[in-house]
């Protein structure tokens, strides 16, 4: 890509700060989206809650990239917490979308965040971005969550949703909280272990987000996951081969539904997902498979 200005807002989560530092390492301006008073040149002060957001600094971006959002595993799910990781990003994508779509020269592209809890529980039916929402809270989440973007494509701007999957990292997000488990060899298969985990190196999902950036032929939704998604019970194994670690202890569905409530339905739902657009459009994966995907978190 040549240098371009990209704003980008969750710039301090754990996706956001890696892409922010892969775009500057190659040379790009990046732009970060503040809830606080902007303290910085690359500071631009927003509220999503109150639709607000400094359009100045959008000038001259090329590109806006939102990631922001109450952590989907952060707590358990109340009443209000529901509606804080539905309003988080309802309200801040409609305030980014109306704010792009009311520059004289909007940007070429948006790049919204979405996630693959679209597709509801697929059970071992494989999906690609063809498939229709499923049922229940994150389903209709994310299908409004999209829907909210409808102003930035209305203008003519190209809009792509990376429906996201369970991103591995020791760095943060739930799967850095497996690590230390599975290290005291405390770790094991999940329920029964046969619910599919569609997961994703950060390192591609930050590769993956600077493809969609950069090819003008990708709009709409675009699922970032590994080519092949794994039982629970392959992951389990295999994060028992790379840290030398036994896996003996299973956690029971009833108990990770007293612990987790409501949320422990998804942790248990199996989500077949396929990057079929990503692999079409020609992006090729570093870590393709869930070894080298785990070796390369640890490193």
């Amino acid at each position: 890509m040549s240098r371009m200005r990209i704003a980008v807002a969750g710039s301090s989560g754990l996706i956001g700060t890696a892409l922010t530092h892969s775009l500057r390492t190659d040379g790009h301006e990046v732009v970060r989206l503040v809830r606080r008073s902007a303290r910085d040149a690359d500071e631009v002060q927003w509220d999503p809650k109150e639709g607000r957001v400094e359009t100045a600094g959008l000038v001259g971006c090329s590109a806006v990239v939102n990631l922001a959002g109450a952590g989907i595993a952060d707590h358990r799910w109340t009443d209000a917490y529901k509606r804080e990781i539905r309003d988080s990003r309802v309200w801040g994508t409609a305030t980014l979308a109306e704010a792009i779509a009311s520059l004289d020269t909007p940007p070429d592209v948006f790049v919204n965040a979405s996630a693959i809890g679209f597709y509801g529980d697929t059970g071992d039916r494989a999906v690609d971005e063809s498939a229709p929402p499923g049922y229940g809270f994150l389903p209709t989440v994310c299908v409004e969550w999209e829907e909210a973007a409808a102003a930035a494509e209305e203008a003519g701007v190209r809009t792509v949703f990376p429906r996201t999957g369970l991103v591995v990292s020791a760095k943060g997000g739930a799967w850095a909280k497996l690590f230390p488990l599975f290290r005291a060899g405390l770790g094991g298969r999940v329920g029964d272990g046969r619910q599919y985990w569609s997961y994703i190196a950060l390192q591609d999902h930050v590769a993956a987000l600077r493809h969609l950036i950069d090819t003008e032929e990708l709009s709409g939704p675009v699922n970032l996951t590994a080519p092949r998604p794994l039982t629970n019970r392959e992951v389990t194994a295999a994060m028992g081969r790379v840290l030398r670690r036994p896996t003996p202890f299973p956690v029971p569905a009833a108990a990770l539904k007293l612990v987790l409530g409501e949320l422990s339905g998804d942790v248990l739902a199996s989500q077949r997902v396929v990057p079929a657009r990503l692999l079409e459009s020609g992006f090729a994966f570093r870590y393709p498979g869930i070894d080298d995907t785990l070796r390369a978190a640890l490193r």
